[in-house]
């Protein structure tokens, strides 16, 4: 794992504000004792999706990720995706475009 990545950052600020996080990868490894999963669960449970991943990669992703009901979806600087918004906006799905990393700096995650 490369520790100048953001995800990579987002996970461990996530884990010092207090939250529990699943990482989902391409490639499985370690980031702050929380294990990079390389296969989808459909079981997850997820209040909050922080999206890292490109608008291409994603296409694979969307009905797996409205499947999980999450509270909000963040698409992060780099993966907007309008077609996505539309298809969170019709199952109900709150979104925003924000840094994860700034939301939990300033208190608004």
């Amino acid at each position: 794992m490369n520790p100048e990545r953001y995800a990579f950052k987002a996970v461990k600020a996530l884990h010092a504000h207090g939250h529990k996080v699943i990482a989902y990868g391409l490639r499985s490894g370690e980031i702050d004792r929380t294990p990079i999963e390389i296969t989808w669960d459909e079981t997850w449970k997820a209040d909050t999706v922080t999206l890292y991943m490109n608008t291409a990669r994603q296409e694979a992703y969307i009905d797996r990720i409205i499947a999980l009901k999450p509270k909000r979806v963040i698409f992060n600087p780099g993966t907007e995706n309008p077609f996505f918004y539309e298809k969170l906006t019709h199952s109900g799905i709150p979104f925003i475009e924000a840094c994860t990393l700034v939301l939990l700096a300033t208190g608004q995650y």
